[in-house]
């Protein structure tokens, strides 16, 4: 009856100290207590040693929680990547990106490529390394970011948003000119570059040479300015090659089995 007591009182104070945020302590609190017995700590060293423990089970959970905001989803780690089936990459600059080299300097990230050849696959990557080095970063298509900014009902509440993407210290942009958008869209998109411009990094990927984005945003005044702003100051990755996704396929198919799911854009 005295163990069942004892085990009843533990549990009220583990509930209690995640209550207070003290998730290690609850967590780990029978071993806790079994080593600080063992090892007869004194009160300071015990406290010393749940300090530290706190300390990392709050560097990890806030890590959980920016990788779950980021809106990174599923995807595939950089080590899967085929550095050899694209006929032209520059392998230096993707590491220092995957180093987060840009933030240190402050740099854009371009990548520019066709179809099935990893570049969603490469900033996604390059996104997470930024989260798990203990920044805030957010993960969208060009396509939902800008309808989310033009679905605002007024002057205010776009404010808003423009400055809720311009405060994550990395955002990544994906698929920009996959589809052609409205004066207006160009003017959002340009607003929210300028409002990062020199500031905060960003990350993009596009299918489209720069001198076609005019044609993303055909009759914008601004799209020649929103190149300018994107590319001053930015590591322009150049991906070239057959798709990958393509490759899959054709292999899927020889082998008379379904295609594999993959990451690759």
């Amino acid at each position: 009856r005295r163990r069942d007591r004892g085990e009843g009182m533990s549990d009220e104070l583990r509930e209690r100290l995640r209550g207070m945020g003290l998730h290690a302590l609850a967590n780990d609190y029978d071993d806790i207590l079994s080593m600080s017995i063992k090892k007869r700590w004194t009160l300071e060293h015990a406290l010393h040693y749940i300090a530290n423990r706190e300390e990392e089970e709050h560097a990890r959970r806030t890590i959980e929680r920016r990788q779950r905001t980021s809106k990174l989803g599923r995807f595939k780690p950089v080590a899967d990547f085929d550095w050899k089936w694209p006929s032209r990459i520059n392998q230096p600059t993707v590491h220092d990106a995957l180093d987060l080299g840009f933030m240190r300097e402050n740099k854009n990230v371009v990548l520019i490529g066709g179809q099935g050849l990893g570049k969603t696959m490469l900033a996604k990557n390059i996104t997470s390394n930024a989260v798990q080095a203990g920044h805030s970063a957010l993960f969208i298509t060009a396509a939902d970011l800008l309808l989310d900014l033009e679905g605002q009902e007024s002057a205010s509440a776009l404010q808003r948003r423009l400055k809720h993407y311009a405060r994550v210290a990395v955002l990544c942009i994906d698929e920009v000119g996959y589809l052609n958008y409205q004066q207006r869209s160009a003017d959002l998109l340009f607003q929210l570059v300028s409002k990062r411009y020199e500031q905060r990094p960003l990350i993009l990927t596009t299918n489209k040479s720069f001198s076609d984005w005019p044609s993303i945003f055909p009759g914008a005044a601004c799209a020649t300015a929103l190149v300018d702003r994107v590319v001053h100051h930015a590591d322009v990755i150049h991906i070239e090659g057959k798709s990958y996704r393509l490759r899959e396929s054709t292999e899927a198919t020889k082998r008379g089995g379904p295609r594999r799911a993959t990451a690759k854009k």
